[in-house]
């Protein structure tokens, strides 16, 4: 076998081959010899059947295998040639030319990519600056105070007095549009929280003044977006009677049953115990926030930006070909018949992913090598119980949640994802700054 093999450049080779007439039928002869072992031939006893008469029975099998088996050797040869371990060969290689000549002989060409060199000390030019978030004992009080407001108990107000914000009002109501009444416009006895937002806009706020026993006309207009098609955007009427007030009558911030409630596992916990951790959760939220809006985007367009390295061009056709594949499934018939009848148009659509392919290929393996490096891991727990999360999250059964994620093949895209906010938290120290 004569072969060719060209580094194109640290991550990606060629290999230009041929092979000849009598290494292709040796090939062959060893393939058929092997299926005689097994084949039962009329005419001849079980594994006695010559070579050439197994050859023109399997004629398909014969000549798959035999060029599979030679493209293997290829291949390891090019490995070796190249000085490459076969763990840093990446993805499928791509044959570009594969000939049978007139005189038996085969000519095969083919791109093999493999793991790229990464000079890692470039992330120390990419990671952002940034303050840590401040936590005011304006917004400990207000998280603590809504906090305590789940432990309340609600009282009817008895005191002659009128309806504001922060109360509970129960009423009945009725409401119209164009002078009729609407489908689920009319309730009695309804605890509506004033300043809750739960209603029209405009509607709360109207009823704030009112007394109890009181019945009054409301003017409100359905928003333009509002779920009810029939309903959107028109002027309605309510006629609303305020049957009592109720209010939220707030624990006292230092009972020791009420605070157990947020702190099942120590024996007497104080007010101060739940100060200092609703300051480090604010401080969390606000770090998650500040790294979600600002820290992860910005570290990724750096890394995309000044890390430089030659990319594995199969990785990144299997990329661009899933990015293309993926937007099919937006198209229209029309569309796809258009495609279907023009194959530059096809070409001109895989092609328009190429730069979106590089910049997540590039990424993928800083990420990689990095993480590597940093010791970072993400467990099949951990992606296991933030599946788990999720759907609890959204309400969702979990394990029918993980079971999609299964059928899917989606685990691994998650576990990666992890492993970047992960690792991206560690170079920026964000868990140092909690």
């Amino acid at each position: 076998m004569e072969t060719n093999v060209t580094k194109i450049d640290s991550a990606n080779a060629k290999v230009e081959a041929k092979v000849s007439k009598e290494r292709v039928q040796e090939q062959e002869n060893k393939i058929a010899k092997k299926i005689a072992k097994d084949a039962k031939i009329d005419g001849f006893r079980k594994g006695k059947a010559p070579a050439n008469v197994v050859k023109k029975l399997y004629k398909d099998n014969v000549e798959q295998d035999s060029i599979a088996q030679i493209f293997q050797e290829l291949l390891k040869k090019a490995v070796e040639e190249l000085k490459v371990s076969n763990s840093d060969i990446l993805g499928e290689p791509n044959i570009t030319k594969f000939e049978r000549n007139d005189d038996g002989s085969i000519e095969i060409n083919f791109e093999i990519s493999f793991n790229p060199e990464i000079d890692t000390s470039v992330i120390k030019e990419c990671l952002p600056e940034y303050k840590t978030p401040r936590v005011t004992k304006k917004e400990i009080e207000e998280r603590v105070n809504q906090m305590l407001k789940t432990t309340a108990e609600i009282k009817e107000v008895t005191e002659d007095r009128e309806l504001k914000s922060g109360d509970i009002a129960n009423i009945d109501f009725k409401g119209f549009v164009d002078g009729k009444p609407f489908e689920g416009g009319e309730a009695k006895g309804y605890a509506l929280e004033i300043g809750s937002g739960s209603f029209i806009p405009g509607f709360e706020d109207s009823l704030i003044g009112m007394k109890k026993g009181e019945t009054k006309e409301i003017q409100v207009t359905f928003p333009k977006e509002y779920g009810n098609k029939e309903l959107a955007g028109k002027d309605s009427t309510f006629e609303v009677t305020l049957n009592k007030i109720e209010e939220r009558v707030l624990p006292d911030k230092n009972d020791e049953n009420v605070l157990k409630r947020f702190f099942p596992e120590i024996e007497h916990p104080t007010y101060e115990d739940l100060e200092k951790r609703v300051k480090q959760m604010i401080k969390q939220e606000k770090l998650n926030k500040l790294y979600l809006d600002e820290l992860k985007p910005k570290l990724t367009e750096t890394i995309i930006e000044k890390f430089e390295f030659d990319l594995p061009k199969t990785v990144v056709d299997q990329e661009m070909e899933m990015s293309f594949r993926n937007s099919l499934q937006t198209k229209s018939e029309e569309e796809i018949k258009e495609l279907q009848e023009n194959p530059d148009k096809v070409d001109e659509l895989r092609k328009s992913f190429e730069d979106t392919a590089k910049e997540s290929v590039k990424l993928t393996f800083v990420v990689d090598k990095l993480a590597k490096q940093e010791n970072v891991d993400v467990s099949d727990n951990e992606v296991v119980q933030a599946i788990y999360y999720e759907a609890m999250q959204q309400g969702q059964d979990p394990k029918k949640y993980l079971e999609y994620y299964q059928k899917q093949n989606l685990l691994p895209a998650i576990k990666m994802a992890m492993v970047e906010d992960k690792l991206f938290a560690k170079l920026l120290n964000l868990e140092e700054n909690k």
